[in-house]
């Protein structure tokens, strides 16, 4: 601003100069004037020379302030950029510790949450320590339990558990029957005999149970071991007199071997394949009826004996199974003869139950018989698993019977060298016979509700029902061979599990069907359900009073019978429910008790005389203790 300040006074002062100099030949050109003039233009001369001297010396003036304003421009340059400078080293610095700042601050936020972290490790760490004191403490306190108090023994690898329960049970039925807790459904007596007239009550604790599970595990196996047993059996001195002594009975002995490829074998007494399970084909898995009553109920397949099983499991989805088991027949006939035997009683020294042997015209002692089987029966089934919550099982059974026979016998000869002048003169003859079954269960409301389907039916199947009706008749002598008899069973059943509690609902039954077939004259008929002459039912009705005749020591305990009744058994019925209350379920066991009640009717096949029925009201009590 300065410097233009001066250049326009120095404009102004050389435009005025100019100017006086210009003004000067007008006044010398005036007429007798001019010597005058030049006298007096000297001075003047002079005044402009002193001006423009004086102009110089401000425009050096001038001059110097603009180089001094120049100077004190680029003074103020420098300075300005030196304050730039100082401005961006600011700028950079005040960047730089924006960018420390940052870094700082991120620092400082890594730092906050390493030391939230740290604290929460800490936290962590407190709370692990205090956890796994409590876990060391429990494991102290359960480490104790079990030494003094062990759930398993383990020995040299094998990890063996016992089990079972003690019980305290009774049973009160309408019509006495002589039975214990397990009530044989076939001989319920008649209303008009004297035990149809007589109620019984007995007391027992002969179904407590004990068992031992050994298991021992290999590379690609794992090795099983079961026994099982209880008291509901009796030797030839048992008796209720004083000391109750009956000997324990083998229920389940076998041992198995189960294969990482899912096959599994298993050998010696168990639940046959025909009884139902609830895992697969799994032995100890077996879906029994929760009564009281140790025959379980009418319509239940089952049987415990001898097998030689081999199963295979396909994911947990799928099952086959094959069991080859023990055999045996029982046997009815109504006007047969007496030239044929199916097998006998035990001999003494064969550890059966033994007696005097009889042919049939006589009396077995004790009623025991075994048959004379020509084969194992055979089962085969196959268990499906489509949920958790269903199961179904499809299952046969083939069975082969055979007796001897003697189509020559008289009533003059006794053997066959006096009849036909031969040694041997019998004749052996042999029937295959068979059934099939199903079996479903399904289970709702997170299994607090559990329902099951039973159904088996067959020729010469019978003692595979829980009622031990018979599996065959024989036909009219002298041909006296063996005629399988049709036998059908059903159960259905409700179960109901709320907390603390188990209900059970069940109903079964049972039929055996008729069959008879006339002899060589047409005068009478062999068989069982004859409907004529031989299967008289006048009697049924009508009580007995002189059935205990006998001698002094067996008057009082032969308890008198019907009339002539010879009734054969067409269906079983039986209707049952009742309830387990367990107040303690833990670590020391259990404990459980209720009651069952059941009705059971006994209907038979029409004779001379009708087809009388009867029936039995059944009250039984548990209480029990279970080992953890």
């Amino acid at each position: 601003m300065k410097l233009v300040t001066a250049l326009l006074l120095a404009v102004m002062l050389s435009a005025s100069a100019f100017a006086g100099t210009d003004g000067e030949p007008a006044q010398s050109g005036d007429a007798g004037t001019a010597p005058t003039a030049r006298k007096t233009a000297k001075p003047k001369k002079s005044s402009v020379s002193d001006e423009i001297d004086e102009m110089k010396a401000l425009l050096q003036q001038q001059q110097q302030q603009i180089n001094e304003l120049k100077n004190q421009l680029q003074q103020r340059d420098q300075v300005l950029s030196q304050t730039q400078q100082a401005a961006s080293q600011a700028q950079s610095a005040a960047n730089a510790a924006a960018s420390k700042a940052d870094s700082a601050n991120a620092a400082a936020s890594q730092a906050s949450e390493g030391i939230t972290a740290v604290k929460g490790d800490v936290t962590d760490l407190k709370a692990n320590a205090t956890a796994t004191a409590l876990s060391i403490q429990e494991d102290q306190k359960k480490m104790n339990e079990a030494i003094e108090s062990p759930i398993a023994i383990h020995y040299k690898g094998i990890t063996i558990t016992p089990g079972g329960f003690v019980a305290a049970e009774t049973v009160t039925r309408q019509r006495a029957m002589a039975s214990d807790v397990n009530t044989p459904f076939n001989s319920i007596p008649f209303v008009a005999s004297g035990p149809g007239q007589t109620t019984e009550f007995f007391g027992s604790g002969r179904q407590s149970r004990i068992s031992i599970l050994a298991e021992g595990k290999l590379a690609n196996s794992k090795l099983t071991g079961y026994y099982e047993m209880d008291w509901l059996s009796a030797g030839i001195t048992s008796n209720n007199n004083q000391s109750n002594s009956y000997t324990n009975r083998m229920r389940q002995l076998w041992g198995q071997v189960a294969l990482s490829n899912g096959v599994s074998i298993t050998g010696g007494q168990m639940w046959s394949l025909a009884t139902e399970t609830r895992v697969g084909l799994d032995n100890r898995t077996e879906a029994l009826p929760m009564t009281i009553d140790a025959q379980y109920v009418v319509g239940f397949t089952w049987a415990r004996q001898f097998g030689f099983r081999v199963t295979k499991n396909f994911n947990n989805k799928f099952w086959l199974g094959f069991s080859v088991e023990d055999a045996q027949a029982t046997y009815s006939a109504t006007n047969a003869g007496t030239n044929f035997f199916i097998g006998g009683p035990g001999v003494c020294g064969g550890l059966y139950n033994c007696g005097v042997q009889s042919n049939n015209a006589g009396s077995v002692s004790p009623s025991a018989v075994y048959a004379f089987n020509p084969m194992p029966d055979l089962i085969g089934k196959v268990a499906f698993q489509p949920t958790r919550n269903t199961h179904f099982e499809v299952f046969g059974i083939i069975s082969r019977f055979r007796n001897r026979y003697y189509p020559v016998v008289t009533a003059t000869a006794t053997n066959c060298l006096q009849l036909t002048g031969s040694d041997i003169c019998g004749i052996n003859s042999s029937k295959t016979v068979g059934g099939m079954g199903v079996n479903a269960r399904a289970y709702f409301d997170k299994k607090k509700i559990e329902t099951a389907i039973h159904a088996f039916g067959g020729q010469g199947v019978g003692r595979y029902l829980d009622a031990g009706l018979p599996d065959l008749t024989v036909h009219p002598a002298p041909i006296s061979t063996l005629a399988p008899l049709h036998n059908y069973g059903g159960l259905a059943e409700i179960d109901l599990h709320p907390k603390k509690w188990d209900w059970y609902f069940d109903g079964g039954g049972e039929y055996v069907a008729r069959a008879f077939y006339p002899n060589a004259t047409g005068t009478t008929l062999t068989g069982y359900g004859v409907p004529g002459t031989g299967n008289n039912n006048t009697g049924c009705g009508i009580e007995s009073a002189n059935a205990a005749a006998g001698t002094a020591s067996t008057a009082g305990f032969v308890p008198t019978g019907t009339g002539s009744c010879t009734a054969n058994t067409r269906a079983i019925f039986e209707g049952t429910f009742g309830f387990w209350y367990k107040p303690y379920n833990g670590p020391k066991g259990r404990i459980q008790f209720g009651p069952q009640y059941a009705y059971i009717v006994r209907n038979t096949w029409r004779g001379v005389g009708g087809d009388p029925n009867t029936n039995n009201n059944i009250w039984l009590t548990s209480f029990r203790y279970y080992l953890p």
